[in-house]
């Protein structure tokens, strides 16, 4: 295999921009397998909530295998370090099977993770550090955990407990550079999905009632009767942590509503800044419109991994 061949296809881009679909038709046209780079797909349970779609994943009666999806029991608190043991995984399986990794997911920080091929080790809790943070707006503890340069993910931190763990995270590995040289050389076609930001707002908004109308209150209702603590679900974010407050009656349904869809709207426009970013620093994304036919979607990514396969 010559050094510039692709071994990889990443689809990337902002929550409610189709991700999923791409990458589960071009797995089925290309011989390969979806591995997920989802921060919150890996809980089992929390499936309307993080948007896992697997319907989205049988094309014309075959299912297309998805790894690294429900792998952990919600309440856990899954990490970077482990995304990258159980993604080496993942990608060596389907590489010695001979099916071609699709990298599909809107989790900058594990994106990144990947395609830079820095290793990352365990992090340990911080106690004092912690204690200086702990009186810290969330704001606050966002503009902190931003002015760091060490690779860590900030389209995540809409709690101030994961926005602490981000500073304990980013802050670890100034001193603790991560291991270069101890993961898979990835060579990989990056491919985003892009709408005009009032399209996607539309999308988000009209995604976000569609899923309050397809269970997903009586999903987190559920969740809290099998016994994940709230803090847990709250930390979460998003959908988990709106959802959570109102049922535990801190929100009323209008205002979890509201808030959540302003929430989501904050995370896509974060998500396209740390994407930004990729390129500034080196990654060329090549962006396709969001309303194009899947199957112009499809064949364009087909065109661009035959030159470099």
């Amino acid at each position: 295999m010559q050094e510039n061949t692709y071994n990889m296809v990443t689809i990337l881009g902002a929550t409610a921009t189709g991700k999923t679909a791409l990458a589960a038709r071009l797995a089925a046209g290309i011989g390969g397998e979806v591995i997920s780079a989802d921060s919150r797909q890996i809980y089992r349970g929390m499936d309307i909530g993080t948007g896992k779609d697997l319907s989205e994943y049988t094309i014309d009666g075959r299912a297309i295998p998805c790894h690294l999806v429900d792998i952990a029991e919600a309440g856990y608190r899954y990490n970077l370090f482990e995304y990258q043991r159980d993604f080496v995984r993942a990608w060596e399986d389907c590489r010695r099977r001979g099916a071609f990794p699709v990298l599909c997911g809107g989790s900058g920080m594990y994106v990144e993770s990947v395609l830079k091929g820095y290793r990352m080790t365990p992090v340990p809790e911080n106690p004092g550090l912690r204690a200086t943070l702990a009186a810290k707006s969330l704001p606050e503890l966002t503009k902190i955990l931003s002015s760091y340069k060490t690779l860590h993910n900030t389209t995540d931190a809409d709690t101030p407990a994961r926005a602490i763990r981000g500073i304990e995270i980013a802050e670890y590995y100034r001193a603790h550079a991560p291991e270069a040289g101890a993961f898979p050389a990835i060579r990989s076609l990056i491919v985003g999905v892009l709408f005009d930001r009032e399209t996607r707002r539309e999308r988000i908004t009209a995604r976000l009632h569609a899923r309050l109308q397809a269970g997903m209150v009586e999903e987190v209702k559920e969740l809290l009767a099998r016994g994940v603590k709230p803090e847990d679900l709250i930390y979460y974010g998003l959908e988990y942590k709106y959802l959570t407050l109102y049922l535990t009656g801190l929100l009323c349904r209008d205002e979890m509503v509201e808030k959540l869809n302003v929430a989501i709207h904050q995370f896509a426009k974060r998500q396209m800044t740390w994407f930004r970013k990729m390129e500034r620093e080196g990654f060329e994304i090549r962006w396709l419109a969001g309303e194009m036919a899947l199957e112009e979607k499809v064949a364009r990514v087909q065109e661009w991994l035959s030159r470099g396969r």
